[in-house]
């Protein structure tokens, strides 16, 4: 063992590229684990403690052992980043397969067969692949050096991000040969989580148990982040929050990322920032992968001053020396928080971390809350329709057509599925596997119920008078936990409150912004013939409707987006709309740029809110001095089905919804042709859209009853 700490040191400052260092403690220990034992460790360490130097160390001493490559599971493209260029600086051969560089296979492919290969990083999707599965993993299991499972919390679905692809990983280590070292790293587990994880990588024939035998070996360390200072400042609202961030972005160390709960929030205060002249751009889910590497790349760099971004930045985004993390909205867990400050201060002695709770916080995870597990109904609905196929793989597309769920969510739910062993993936789509699945309604229910506990969690901690690292330390089963001596609740508020009265006025003017587009649907969904929906293929530019627009998205951080959430709340009464309502709106139209403007105004109908659709709808007829012809109408009870499930199936419940508008249109034309009015688009009034559907058929059935052109508009839009 003495030799190989001796060795592993060297290769440590290799890596480091400094002959002073040591490892920390815990670090060797786990190393020793590895090479020494062949054991399965699972590390639960701070960020920045050198996870990676772990695997890294252990797979070279592996390799001059004559161990083949070490496979390492990493779930997110910007982590596989910063793994290969860490690896290539310890003297790692390190290369990834993924969804972004199948260009690269083929040589990827030959360099494992020549054993030039050192680490091999690939996702837990790849996993499940099926020409990966059949054609390159069998090799890989024969030859394997070291299983190496990084965020392994993503492995418990009680973790804050689980991933069901993770839980796949059981099946690969079952038939790994015996003596293959695993290891499993984590900086955010608590004890349920540890002993989730730590079944996960038991072997079959030894369960997980808390003797001193334990198959797998917990090397747990302390929690705290010396470096991170902690802080929590509530204000009144949206505005305030981003008044102070105008006002004192450039007084925070360094670089650093500010995280907001939606796209649009981050998109809009990312275009504040920079308007204001600081260097920031947007990070998000739907931002182009090639733009997100360039912008980890200037962000690393020290190019910008911030990326404001979703938690779409969040595990394995590794920048030593970011200066701050603030948060405009706070995540619903503890444990997420905790996981995104510890992006900061890995290696600086002082980093800033600064909390912004808004009081629409809460409405915000209540929207985003969508099950992660499946539902009884769906999931049996699911299975029908692949057992019906004796064992014909069905696509995805296809299934969609079959079952009224979301692409999303229907890829979530087949994952769930296979790896419970009832579905699995083949060439060409999905199959049954025929293997009895039981509905674990009981489990499901404890999980949602520890989702629901977390965000009051998160709520006690915004709230607490204690020490705020200690608590989160405390939240993660950390024994340690002690008074840090650094947040605001221990030394007292190390920030400002207040901002300059020009930040004030520039973020009241962003947050009064009105107005996006919806845009227009282009193609009718797959599989919407099965549905008794005769159209296919792309939607005629002459039964289309134009680019609309909403007042807001539900998910803004605008006052108009405000208005929305409480104006269409499910709780919220029909009334008519207010005169500020109704000005917001005419906004929405004098900026418009379309190319005509509309002639009439006509309004869907409503079966929960026909007084504000109507009022929005004269409102802006009287404004505008255009001529409102009326309300469309619901053939006999209307469409079926609320919102969500998959664009087939919210085709199919508005095609026949509506009465034809002929009579509409018919006195459009005779009011143009008596000279009342120029024959011109007409403008459809909505209160919110959502998969965009309805509009398209009203529009559709507006323009093949003769109208010219049908502009949207619609007071939110659900996405």
């Amino acid at each position: 063992m003495t030799d190989t700490r001796s060795e592993a040191r060297g290769i440590l400052r290799t890596l480091v590229g400094r002959d002073d260092v040591d490892f920390h403690e815990g670090q060797f220990e786990a190393i020793s684990a590895l090479v020494d034992d062949r054991q399965r460790a699972l590390v639960v360490q701070r960020t920045g403690w050198g996870k990676s130097a772990v695997y890294f160390v252990a797979t070279l001493l592996l390799r001059r052992r004559g161990a083949g490559p070490t496979v390492l599971v990493s779930p997110l493209l910007a982590l596989m980043r910063d793994q290969i260029a860490a690896a290539a600086r310890a003297g790692v051969r390190a290369v990834a397969i993924n969804s972004t560089n199948p260009h690269e296979w083929a040589a990827v492919r030959a360099a494992l067969e020549g054993d030039r290969v050192d680490v091999l990083l690939v996702s837990p999707e790849r996993l499940n692949n099926p020409t990966f599965r059949e054609e390159q993993l069998p090799a890989l299991v024969r030859n394997i050096g070291m299983l190496v499972v990084d965020e392994a919390h993503c492995i418990s679905d009680w973790g804050h991000d689980f991933r069901p692809d993770y839980r796949r990983l059981r099946e690969l280590i079952a038939v790994m040969p015996d003596g293959v070292p695993v290891l499993a790293t984590t900086a955010t587990a608590n004890s349920r989580v540890v002993t989730d994880v730590a079944e996960q990588l038991s072997p079959p024939a030894h369960p997980a148990a808390d003797a001193a035998g334990h198959p797998v070996r917990t090397i747990r360390g302390p929690l705290a982040r010396a470096s991170l200072r902690l802080g929590v400042l509530a204000l009144p609202d949206a505005a305030a929050r981003l008044a102070w961030v105008l006002t004192h972005l450039n007084d925070l160390p360094g670089s650093g990322i500010i995280y907001t709960l939606t796209v649009s929030a981050a998109e809009d205060t990312a275009r504040l920032l920079r308007e204001a002249g600081h260097d920031v751009r947007a990070y998000t889910g739907q931002t182009d992968p090639g733009e997100r590497a360039a912008s980890e790349a200037a962000l690393k760099n020290n190019g910008l001053k911030a990326l404001v971004a979703t938690s779409a930045l969040g595990m394995g985004f590794d920048k030593p020396d970011l200066g701050f993390v603030l948060h405009l909205g706070a995540p619903s867990s503890p444990v997420a928080y905790y996981q995104q400050v510890g992006r900061a201060g890995r290696a600086t002695d002082n980093a800033d971390v600064l909390l912004l709770p808004g009081p629409e916080d809460q409405a915000i995870w209540s929207y985003f809350a969508t099950a992660s597990m499946p539902s009884q109904e769906l999931a049996s609905a699911v299975l029908d329709e692949l057992a019906r196929e004796n064992g014909a793989p069905l696509s995805t597309p296809a299934l969609e057509a079959r079952v009224n769920i979301r692409r999303t969510r229907l890829e979530l739910l087949l994952k769930v599925l296979d790896v419970d062993g009832a579905v699995q993936r083949a060439r060409g789509g999905w199959t049954s596997t025929g293997r009895t699945w039981t509905y674990d309604a009981d489990r499901y229910r404890r999980i949602a119920a520890e989702r629901v506990a977390e965000q009051q969690h998160m709520l006690d901690y915004e709230r607490t008078t204690d020490c705020r690292m200690a608590y989160l330390q405390r939240f993660l089963d950390d024994a340690t936990a002690t008074p840090c001596g650094r947040c605001d609740n221990c030394v007292g508020a190390w920030f400002p409150t207040g901002a300059s009265t020009a930040a004030e006025a520039r973020a009241s003017s962003t947050l009064e912004r009105v107005g996006v587009p919806i845009e227009p649907r282009a193609q009718w969904p797959t599989g919407a013939e099965r549905l008794g929906v005769p159209v296919k293929g792309n939607i005629p530019p002459a039964e289309r409707m134009l680019e609309g627009r909403a007042l807001a998205r539900l998910t803004d951080i605008t006052a108009a987006g405000r208005w929305c959430r409480e104006l269409l709340a499910a709780s919220a009464p029909d009334a008519p709309a207010s005169s500020e309502l109704i000005a917001a709106c005419i906004r929405v139209l004098a900026e418009w740029p379309w190319e005509q403007r509309p002639a009439t105004v006509v309004s869907m109908p409503s079966r929960s809110r026909p007084l504000l659709i109507g009022s929005v709808a004269r409102g802006i007829a009287d404004a505008g001095r255009l001529r409102y012809l009326g309300s469309l109408e619901y053939a006999g009870s209307g469409p079926s089905g609320g919102s969500g499930g998959n664009s087939a199936y919210r085709l199919a419940a508005v095609w026949d919804g509506l009465v034809e508008p002929i009579g509409l249109v018919e006195r459009a034309a005779d009011i143009a042709a008596v000279g009342s009015a120029p024959r011109g688009p007409v403008l459809l009034i909505d209160d919110i859209a959502d998969s965009r559907w309805t509009l398209t058929v009203a529009s559709r059935a507006l323009r093949l009853a003769g109208a010219p052109a049908v502009l949207p508009f619609a007071l939110a839009l659900r996405a």
